[in-house]
């Protein structure tokens, strides 16, 4: 019993040694995938695009870099982007049908699976706090229009005028909607402006969070696959944390953020390891020792890249268009999208910065 600690420590130490190589922290952020290329993105409209993802990149890195949490780090990206009324989430959202703006999000923990999702909100300033608000000071997971509005008010959560969310640009886009009937079940511009974030902490625990207007024109209560845990939205220590934007109806049907984190789960392996030079008491059976000496092998780039590119493969093979961020506990963080462009961000403890628009970006 008394050489367990000793043979406990040098099982760990391949593991010591790859933490030393993984950043501290990482955060990915997006802001929407579609019809984003160049020509079609005005100088003024990639000036301010860039801001905002700075600004979130700024917020979520400032709690990360004090050490806090991943779910704190997405909370507050998310925030800074429901203010930007350059994106498809809280102030900028687009319209209903019916000239409203209706508002969902998600917050996903991945220390241990807790989660809260709102849908149909409209009068919450911040749905992905009303979201988290759910996950931490109720029993449930999901609540919907007057009642998670209702929900947020007794939160003490801030509220506002519904006409608060609304801009001169989405009256024109569902005006454009409404004045052409071929224009389809879609945002009349392909932009699927939702916004999201993904976070690894210094603890190596991850986070994601995912707020979102919706589709331009929806009507009947629609509700997408943004505030749909495991769809839009998932996050889990032993895996990954994704946030996903694009046609709602193929993220769910697909379940993209569990299907990702579940391929990255069953990913993770042990292997053989040689021990290093053994310097305890005698051992009554020298062999014993080489037997428990193995490492764990978790996702490299590569192999996480890989997963989440088949993954959205399926998602395109039904027909539906979008993308997604993730991040590993490692550290490892990425995007994939299979439409022309995503509005995105990385920022690391290693000194990563990067804000990309367009698919050619690097």
């Amino acid at each position: 019993m008394r050489l367990l600690p000793l043979l406990l420590g040098v099982l760990l130490m391949p593991l010591a040694a790859q933490a030393q190589d993984k950043p501290k922290w990482t955060l990915v952020i997006h802001g929407g995938a579609g019809i984003i290329e160049k020509g079609r993105v005005t100088p003024e409209q990639e000036t301010g695009i860039a801001a905002g993802l700075n600004a979130a990149l700024d917020a979520g890195s400032k709690v990360l870099a004090g050490g806090g949490s991943s779910l704190d780090a997405v909370q507050a990206a998310v925030q800074v982007l429901e203010d930007d009324p350059n994106f498809n989430a809280g102030r900028g959202a687009v319209f209903t049908w019916d000239a409203k703006n209706e508002l969902d999000a998600a917050i996903m923990d991945g220390r241990n699976r807790a989660a809260g999702s709102v849908a149909g909100v409209t009068t919450t300033r911040h749905p992905v706090a009303a979201a988290r608000a759910v996950m931490e000071k109720s029993p449930h997971v999901m609540l919907s229009g007057a009642g998670a509005d209702q929900f947020a008010r007794e939160q003490g959560l801030e509220q506002v005028d519904n006409e608060w969310f609304a801009t001169p640009e989405r009256r024109k886009q569902l005006d454009k909607m409404k004045a052409n009937d071929k224009l389809g079940w879609f945002d009349v511009d392909l932009k699927y402006g939702t916004v999201g974030a993904v976070a690894m902490d210094a603890e190596g625990h991850v986070a994601a969070a995912t707020s979102t207007g919706g589709l331009t024109g929806k009507r009947w209560g629609r509700i997408g696959d943004a505030p749909i845990i495991g769809a839009g939205t998932y996050a889990d220590d032993r895996a990954c944390a994704v946030s996903a934007t694009g046609a709602g109806e193929f993220f769910i049907r697909v379940g993209v953020a569990h299907e990702i984190c579940s391929e990255m789960r069953h990913a993770v392996r042990t292997e053989p390891d040689d021990c290093p030079p053994y310097a305890g008491p005698p051992l009554q059976d020298p062999g014993t020792y080489n037997l428990i000496c193995e490492r764990l092998v978790v996702p490299d780039q590569r192999t996480a890249q890989g997963i989440v590119d088949r993954v959205m493969g399926d998602v395109k093979s039904l027909g539906g268009s979008g993308g997604v961020i993730f991040v590993t506990p490692s550290g490892i963080g990425g995007w994939t999208f299979n439409t022309p462009g995503m509005y995105r961000g990385k920022a690391s403890s290693n000194g990563d910065r990067l804000v990309a628009f367009y698919g050619d970006d690097k």
